[in-house]
């Protein structure tokens, strides 16, 4: 007595092994292709909210400028009662360019320390190893 199992699989059993893996490349590739549909759609709603919440955040920018703006005019305004109104706003002007120096001299400091932007530490470091590693 013959089984296709004892030829190895080859006669009908063949086909079926063939079938299969020929249904199983399909359903791999559908899936794959799924996923790559899932993951334009993620992406899709992703930037569509990340746009959204950049306009929103500049819109907010914008507006505090504004308020800024007022804020420094209202202090200007009651300024302007205990002194002349040149003087209140010739007050908030200087305020604000000394406040602009310093933080601009904060700026230049920390722009000193991080420039050149070069690993310096672990260049050395690097240096090191390979000298231990030579030794």
């Amino acid at each position: 007595m013959h089984t296709p199992a004892d030829n190895g699989g080859t006669a009908a059993g063949g086909q079926g092994m063939g079938a299969a893996a020929k249904q199983v490349a399909e359903h791999a590739s559908a899936l794959a292709r799924l996923e790559m549909e899932l993951a334009a759609l993620e992406l899709k709603r992703k930037v569509g909210n990340l746009g959204l919440g950049i306009g929103l955040g500049v819109a907010a920018a914008l507006f505090a400028l504004y308020a800024l703006g007022f804020g420094l005019a209202t202090i200007a305004a009651v300024l302007s009662i205990f002194l002349d109104t040149w003087l209140a706003l010739l007050l908030v002007f200087a305020g604000l360019l000394l406040l602009a120096l310093v933080l601009g001299l904060f700026a230049r400091n920390r722009i000193k320390k991080g420039t050149p932007p070069v690993p310096e530490q672990a260049i050395e470091e690097a240096k090191r190893t390979r000298a231990a590693i030579k030794s």
